[in-house]
């Protein structure tokens, strides 16, 4: 769970920004829907329970809309909270009014979204069948309420688990996920609205997308729904696929890269990638569907090692190289891991801003005893406006000069 120290002075927290798998993604059936496309300065939230919450501390998911659009000045909020469900139950607090429910609405309106993404269903599984009707009537209502905002819904399903206690329990509550992961794509065919089935994928990986306690997924498994989730909206992988082809005389290349120079022993050549990659994950083994690879056809044999702007990348065998190489570092990398830091620290912000600690005493019914702290609430606006600027002005990759030759130079 994101932690929630909360800090009051941007000297501190600007002082932090720079703090900032290889996996098989299965085929999935796309549809007849259109790919989805956002416009310029539109309001993407991320609603529901421990799948969003925890993935403020990642990053991917909204790295993976943000950089899709680098054109676009899109704005993100994260309203996740563990354990909630359809009722927001779990937003209860000792100020009421407002409600849970009313306060779920209040924070829904704030943000002032075009498009939400709600991934409820988790929590309610639990109740199994007998509760299937309770938790669609909830469903709908909230979809209701943004129709009446005037914004576009995107439904995403349960995801499985990995281990509930025992094996016979895990089978049950994955029979249950699957059910109302079932329900939700009944709803969102019904009321004519996106729908992205994560639950199947989940189920046919055959890597480790999971943190211990087998229920909430890991930094692999959010860089794996990340592409997931990209698929489903109908956009193609973000790979950048560049093959050089060296003869004795010239060089030739595909994809985004230009040919400065080149022959059989050296060639250079100039890249930018149409949208980043994905950051990698902590194993640093980056997805070939989601970076940049490089082959190099027609090279002698030896070894021979890539530069980047004269920094050394990877040496490998020619073999290797036609083969194809997958960079898991370089400025691409290390740009997308910029801009995930920056979306991480914005999204931490936000979280303490509205859901501070001591609420009832800066917020509710006792603010008279600290109510003299909602001024610092509102001041983080100043630092998540510079991060979001921040984030804007980092999101196109940049011209990069690469150099092979051989090991022995």
């Amino acid at each position: 769970m994101l932690k929630t120290k909360l800090f009051l002075f941007a000297s501190a927290i600007i002082g932090t920004l720079l703090a900032a798998t290889c996996l098989d993604l299965p085929a999935q059936k796309l549809g007849s829907r259109a790919s989805l496309e956002f416009k310029q300065g539109e309001r993407i939230l991320f609603l529901g329970g421990s799948l969003f919450e925890n993935e403020l501390e990642k990053g991917y998911l909204e790295f993976a809309i943000s950089s899709r659009w680098p054109e676009k000045d899109l704005t993100f909020r994260n309203l996740g909270w563990v354990g909630d469900n359809v009722y927001a139950e779990a937003r209860s607090t000792f100020t009421t009014p407002p409600s849970p429910y009313q306060q779920l609405f209040q924070q829904i309106r704030s943000t002032d979204p075009d498009h939400v993404l709600i991934a409820y269903g988790g929590v309610e599984s639990q109740k199994g069948k007998e509760g299937l009707d309770h938790f669609i009537k909830g469903l709908e209502i909230i979809i209701d309420s943004i129709d009446a905002l005037g914004a576009q819904t995107i439904l995403l399903s349960t995801i499985p688990v990995k281990l509930a206690g025992s094996p016979e329990n895990t089978t049950i509550q994955n029979q249950n996920l699957k059910l109302y992961a079932e329900a939700i794509s009944s709803v969102a065919s019904k009321r004519k609205k996106r729908y992205v089935d994560l639950y199947t994928p989940l189920v046919e990986s055959k890597s480790d997308l999971f943190l211990d306690n087998g229920i909430h997924l890991n930094d692999a498994g959010y860089y794996y729904l990340a592409q997931v989730l990209e698929q489903s909206f109908g956009w193609p992988p973000r790979e950048s696929k560049v093959t050089v082809n060296v003869s004795k005389s010239a060089a030739t290349a595909s994809g985004p890269a230009k040919i400065i120079s080149g022959n059989a022993g050296k060639v250079a050549f100039s890249l930018e990638e149409p949208i980043l990659p994905l950051p990698v994950t902590d194993s640093g083994k980056p997805a070939a569907q989601a970076s940049v690879s490089i082959q190099v056809n027609g090279l002698k044999d030896g070894f021979y090692t890539l530069t980047e702007n004269g920094r050394q990348l990877v040496t490998a065998s020619a073999g290797d190289w036609e083969n194809g190489i997958v960079l898991d570092h370089g400025v691409s990398q290390e740009q997308a891991a910029k801009i995930c830091g920056y979306i991480v620290k914005k999204n931490e912000l936000f979280f303490q801003q509205y859901r501070p600690l001591n609420r009832t005493y800066i917020l509710g019914f006792r603010a008279y005893e600290q109510g003299r702290h909602q001024q610092g609430l509102k001041d983080l606006d100043f630092i998540i406006a510079w991060l979001e600027g921040q984030i804007n002005l980092h999101r196109k990759p940049v011209v990069k000069k690469y150099e092979l030759a051989p090991l022995n130079e």
